[in-house]
């Protein structure tokens, strides 16, 4: 990804050791966001669980290469600010509101509950955040065989499009009916959530295409396989169990991915409006 020449994003919030550091973000959560997480819910992007469990990522030394993956990430999301931007406007007709990006080290708190960095890159809608640490690019290299600069920014695309959801007034919709059906309903749910950010995501991508090198689009599309249920719960040793999925098989986030990448429309992303995923 040709990324020379993009600036940082000024919404990048970076926490270590427990402190933090804010660059250009938004106001501390007061107590009314506090207690909005209880309506709205806690909305992962990537759920690597079953790996977990199996013990297979891990956390490793940091140093100067983190730097520079905080600095990608910068530069991410801004080619995210820029396209969302364009997007609501000429699509939507109506005003873009960017998220902060969280990168922290280790460990750290959120409106929607605590993480690690082995749990995977989230998105609370309670303060408008997404929260990354770039540790899990490594995890996403070495032990899920999915690397590439593209496959990391796809990572990043994926949190955002939580964010254009939130916007949207999607996912406070989509917990309350969580919150009414069953546990295998509320799954099914989350399903076509994340299935719609895969393709939300691949909006993202038709429009940054020419920042694109040769290859960027079959590592973010490994990426969406990769982190597919199924792959993943076969990956832990598993057989995959469809009504415990809560991210889609690895096809079907391709298969998104790729519609959004295709048309570039926000409106070909329904999928709650999809009969077949």
């Amino acid at each position: 990804m040709r990324l020379k020449g993009i600036k940082r994003s000024s919404n990048v919030e970076q926490r270590s050791g427990g402190g933090q550091r804010r660059v250009g973000g938004k106001s501390s959560l007061g107590v009314a966001g506090v207690l909005a997480v209880l309506a709205i819910g806690y909305f992962t992007g990537i759920d690597v669980s079953p790996l977990l469990q199996g013990g297979d990522v891990q956390q490793e030394s940091r140093g100067q290469g983190d730097d520079a993956a905080t600095a990608f990430s910068a530069q991410v999301l801004t080619t995210t600010e820029q396209v969302w931007t364009k997007v609501f406007r000429e699509q939507l007709g109506r005003e873009y509101i960017a998220p902060t990006l969280v990168i922290f080290d280790g460990v750290t708190q959120s409106p929607c509950g605590g993480a690690n960095g082995a749990t995977g890159p989230f998105y609370c809608p309670a303060d408008n955040k997404a929260y990354l640490d770039t540790d899990f690019f490594r995890a996403l290299d070495r032990q899920m065989g999915a690397g590439g600069d593209f496959a990391a920014a796809y990572v990043i695309a994926h949190e955002v499009a939580h964010h254009v959801q939130n916007e949207l007034g999607i996912l406070p919709k989509v917990n309350a009916a969580r919150m009414r059906g069953s546990e295998t309903e509320a799954n099914a749910l989350t399903v076509r959530l994340e299935l719609m950010a895969d393709c939300l995501s691949g909006v993202w991508a038709r429009n940054v295409s020419g920042l694109m090198e040769r290859g960027d689009l079959d590592e973010a599309l490994n990426a969406a396989r990769k982190i597919g249920d199924d792959h993943l719960q076969k990956q832990a040793g598993r057989v995959p169990q469809p009504h415990t999925f809560t991210h889609g098989t690895s096809e079907q986030r391709a298969r998104w991915f790729g519609i959004g990448c295709d048309g570039g429309a926000v409106g070909e992303c329904d999928t709650f409006a999809a009969a077949r995923l």
